[in-house]
């Protein structure tokens, strides 16, 4: 669908709809009248350009539709897109490396919206031996190299609990954001082969707060849990899209394993 070419009343009343609340708790958010609401999503009234940025914000937009927005109700864009490379990101890139790095000896990368990676620390390669080539060579998409059969699939011992966890949170991610990209990757990573097999079912004590990841490696089994960072006031849609997924061990043998690992 064209989105230039979509009322800008149905493409509020579908981002309302995305986020689950009706024209009366978004009218309570906005602090405007449900009429208001009521005649935009209608076409009855326009939008000003500050009155659809302030829904915007209120239904937790992303920057790159924002624009979209913009341009539907005959705005000018206001959010730029940078290269990661351009001179005005340079602090913003500076402080992934500092993340990335202060997180070592654990596991960080930092991905795309459409999980490309971006950067890594030194703690992710050594976890990646006997994937692939072509899943390694760039532009790596993470998730494809987590569950395809040829990548890191065989080796995770949670394999169907790992698999239910990255497909569910992709599937959100397509319902708030309707990307095609990311809706053509769900399709294709549910359907590698299912998972099967005791060790896929074993529970740890800490399965009932996050969900484990427990990966067999050359340095035995490696269990972590992660934890996503963003930058939250960004103004740039390459920035504001950029997340970085660090991993923690989630016992002390993994801890030390990844020590050791790290120092020789």
């Amino acid at each position: 669908m064209n989105t230039a070419t979509v009322p800008i009343g149905d493409l509020l009343r579908t981002w309302r709809q995305r986020r689950g609340l009706s024209q009366l708790d978004l009218a309570c958010h906005a602090d405007v009248s449900t009429r208001h609401i009521s005649f935009l999503e209608t076409g009855r009234a326009q939008p000003s350009r500050p009155m659809l940025i302030h829904l915007a914000e209120r239904l937790d937009i992303p920057l790159r539709d924002r624009n979209t927005l913009l341009v539907a109700a005959g705005f000018a864009p206001v959010y730029r897109e940078r290269r990661l490379d351009d001179p005005a990101l340079a602090a913003a890139r500076k402080a992934v490396d500092l993340v990335l790095t202060g997180h070592e000896p654990y596991p960080a990368l930092a991905v795309d919206r459409h999980w490309t990676l971006v950067a890594a620390n030194r703690a992710v390669a050594p976890l990646l031996t006997g994937a692939a080539a072509e899943l390694l060579a760039p532009p790596v998409n993470v998730l494809r190299l987590s569950l395809h059969p040829a990548g890191l699939a065989p080796r995770i011992d949670n394999l169907r609990q790992w698999r239910e966890h990255v497909l569910a949170r992709l599937q959100r991610q397509v319902e708030v954001t309707a990307d095609p990209v990311l809706s053509a990757l769900h399709d294709e990573l549910a359907a590698y082969p299912a998972p099967g097999g005791p060790a896929a079912d074993r529970r740890e004590p800490y399965a009932d707060v996050v969900v484990p990841l427990r990966l067999r490696t050359e340095h035995g089994m490696l269990g972590f849990f992660s934890a996503t960072t963003v930058f939250g006031t960004a103004v740039d849609i390459t920035l504001s899209e950029l997340a970085i997924e660090a991993f923690f061990p989630a016992d002390a043998a993994t801890a030390e394993a990844l020590r050791r690992a790290l120092e020789s």
